[in-house]
C-alpha cells in the first residue's frame, strides 16, 4: 500500500507550516514600496460635452491621487454637484414642446 507524502515530508514547499498558523499567512505578497503612486480604480470616463458634469467626473478621477481620509469629502462634494446637475435637468423649460 502506498503511503501519501505529508507536508512534513515535503511536497515542494519551501517553509513548513507551523502548529496553529493560518495557511494564508505563511503565502503572503511582497509590499508595494513606500512611494508606489496608486493604481487608478477604474476606467477614465469619456467627456460628456456638459462643463459641470465633466468638471465633476475630473474631481472623482482626482481621488485615486488624493490621501484615503480626503475621499469621502470629495466624493460628497461630486455627488452634490451631480445632484444639482439632475436637478437643473427637471428646472429646464420643456424643450419642443407646444
Amino acid at each position: 500500500m502506498a503511503e501519501t507524502p505529508t507536508a512534513e515530508q515535503g511536497q515542494g514547499q519551501e517553509q513548513e507550516q507551523q502548529p496553529g498558523e493560518p495557511e494564508h499567512d505563511r503565502q503572503q505578497e511582497p509590499a508595494p514600496p513606500e512611494d508606489a503612486a496608486p493604481a487608478p480604480l477604474g476606467p477614465v470616463p469619456a467627456a460628456t460635452g456638459d462643463a459641470a458634469i465633466d468638471a465633476a467626473l475630473a474631481r472623482l478621477a482626482a481621488a485615486d491621487a488624493a490621501p484615503t481620509r480626503d475621499h469621502v469629502a470629495m466624493y460628497e462634494d461630486v455627488h452634490a454637484d451631480l445632484r444639482e446637475a439632475l436637478a437643473a435637468l427637471d428646472r429646464r423649460p420643456n424643450e419642443g414642446s407646444p
